[in-house]
């Protein structure tokens, strides 16, 4: 197996969840440290034009969404697993759950002032309004929380978790699954990058005792790597067989079609190629970058919209 390649900087909750999926299956991979705004060429020139944090490379296989990326790393090391049966639908929903609505929830209330000032500490204004215009692009359009609202929703989702704990170490078991590395990462940023307002957790001891097991996983062996040595391992690698996944046809487009795929919500930005696989679970894109090679470029079906390119 080519190596794990992940692209994301150390603040980006959803690059932490991935971070500690791979320390649970105790794996080892290679960072690539990117910026938080764009522009972002390296990445671009991998993805197309996807510049969500994190992406996983493996080769000329380029996998973009932390949903998706788990799958990637649940079939390449099933063992221990992230969708334990009989709750791996339950698991997979609570995920979903987490990774937009708890997600969202946190984050309106991580950005109040008091946590945008302990975030960006001493750097200088620019660098704060810089960010701000960024997410505000990624997010437009969107429906955001104001922190107040945020806060209220927020202490209703921790004491609900506390609940799922009384009786498990973990969300919904004796060992953590999906669930827990969704709804851990969001939290995670409250208690690590805005310390100031991580009071909201004390109310619910529980939480941060199964934060605490959830950080002791770690996160596997890293080493690290250049944007470029990876751009270059892109180049160098032929994209892996798809395989025989029966394709799924929800839109009347044919394989073989360029199209654009891109997230329904935040981050916009489409990613143009070359429609070669859309299974129950999943699109691949063939594009052809003037760095980084032909490369197959994969999302996840849920959450992202596809549509044919038109000509002019």
């Amino acid at each position: 197996m080519t190596e794990l390649i992940l692209h994301h900087y150390p603040s980006s909750p959803f690059s932490e969840k991935t971070r500690l999926m791979l320390g649970f299956k105790s794996m080892a991979w290679k960072s690539v440290l990117i910026p938080m705004i764009s522009p972002k060429p390296d990445v671009v020139a991998l993805t197309g034009g996807y510049r969500k944090t994190p992406v996983l490379q493996i080769g000329a296989d380029i996998y973009c969404d932390t949903t998706l990326i788990a799958d990637v790393l649940e079939h390449i090391q099933p063992r221990p697993t992230l969708y334990p049966e009989p709750i791996k639908g339950m698991a997979r929903t609570l995920a979903q759950w987490a990774d937009t609505t708890l997600f969202w929830t946190s984050m309106a209330f991580n950005m109040q002032p008091e946590g945008l000032a302990q975030l960006f500490g001493n750097t200088p204004p620019e660098v704060t309004r810089a960010f701000g215009e960024d997410r505000k692009a990624m997010s437009a359009g969107m429906l955001r929380l104001r922190p107040p609202d945020a806060a209220a929703a927020y202490k209703s989702y921790l004491r609900r978790l506390s609940d799922m704990l009384n009786d498990w170490p973990f969300l919904l078991g004796e060992v953590p699954c999906i669930a827990d590395f969704a709804m851990v990462h969001p939290l995670w940023f409250t208690r690590e990058r805005t310390p100031l307002l991580a009071g909201i957790l004390n109310a619910t001891p529980a939480i941060l005792d199964w934060m605490d097991r959830m950080a002791a996983i770690g996160h596997g062996t890293m080493e690290k790597t250049s944007a470029l040595d990876a751009i270059a391992v892109a180049a160098a690698s032929t994209p892996a067989p798809l395989h025989d996944d029966i394709f799924q046809d929800e839109h009347g487009i044919p394989l073989g079609s360029r199209v654009l795929v891109s997230a329904e919500s935040f981050g916009p930005e489409a990613t143009e190629g070359e429609l070669i696989a859309a299974t129950r679970m999943h699109y691949t894109l063939r594009r052809t970058d003037e760095r980084a090679g032909t490369v197959h470029v994969h999302f996840p079906r849920i959450g992202y919209s596809l549509k044919a390119v038109t000509s002019t």
